[in-house]
């Protein structure tokens, strides 16, 4: 088992429930090898972490920009929470280091830990919400997802590649782009998607996302990528 007290230290955070904070970075995968195990996986932590995250993200974005139109905080919104930039969050945090996976699961890398990742940090979110109450989650949230905006803003994480993708192919060649789901796999509650991006019938790209929009939205960038649009 990991020493999570390590964890605690570099977030300066004390969990009351040391076993809240263990279930957080365990990977449904890491119980098949450890029946024995005395709790269970993360995902019901991370459902929970996914609300908090939410509506902690949601209200500052409100408060804060009290001028700016619903379809902004929304794309705004988007570009903080998603795999990818929960994932290189929870790859700062040293998140890595502290997952709980079977030997085959803890070989993947690439868009299959980011997932990981990704799911692991609204877990660890569900489950500090748990330990020690909404402020001290908002303080997190605040410190390490909200303090991602300024990025956000600079690097323009918010554009929307589906409509610039839509926009550039009629303009181009006279067709509007639909969206099909190639693939699903998982739980209700975290499934993933991959989406094909079509120009009548060429298959242009394949996106990847834990909703459809996310997976409508990667395959749009990489569709532009390919296009040189």
């Amino acid at each position: 088992m990991k020493d999570f007290s390590k964890l605690e230290k570099k977030l300066k955070i004390k969990f009351k429930n040391k076993d809240l904070l263990t279930q957080a970075f365990v990977h449904r995968s890491y119980l098949n090898e450890n029946p024995d195990l005395s709790f269970s996986h993360n995902e019901r932590l991370e459902f929970l972490g996914d609300a908090v995250l939410e509506l902690v993200v949601t209200e500052y974005l409100f408060k804060k920009y009290p001028e700016n139109p619903e379809g902004e905080l929304t794309s705004w919104r988007a570009a903080l929470v998603n795999a990818k930039m929960l994932s290189e969050i929870a790859q700062k945090l040293e998140f890595n280091d502290f997952l709980l996976l079977s030997k085959g699961e803890s070989k993947e890398t690439g868009k299959a830990r980011q997932f990981i990742l990704a799911n692991t940090i609204e877990a660890f979110i569900g489950s500090l919400y748990l330990d020690r109450g909404f402020e001290t989650c908002r303080k997190f949230i605040e410190g390490s997802v909200i303090a991602e905006l300024p990025r956000v803003f600079e690097e323009r994480l918010f554009r929307d590649a589906k409509s610039l993708f839509q926009e550039k192919a009629q303009e181009k060649v006279g067709i509007t782009p639909t969206y099909k789901v190639v693939k699903e796999w998982g739980p209700d509650h975290a499934k993933h998607f991959i989406i094909g991006v079509f120009l009548r019938n060429e298959l242009v790209a394949e996106g990847e996302g834990s909703s459809k929009q996310e997976g409508e939205e990667e395959a749009a960038s990489k569709a532009l990528e390919l296009k040189g649009w």
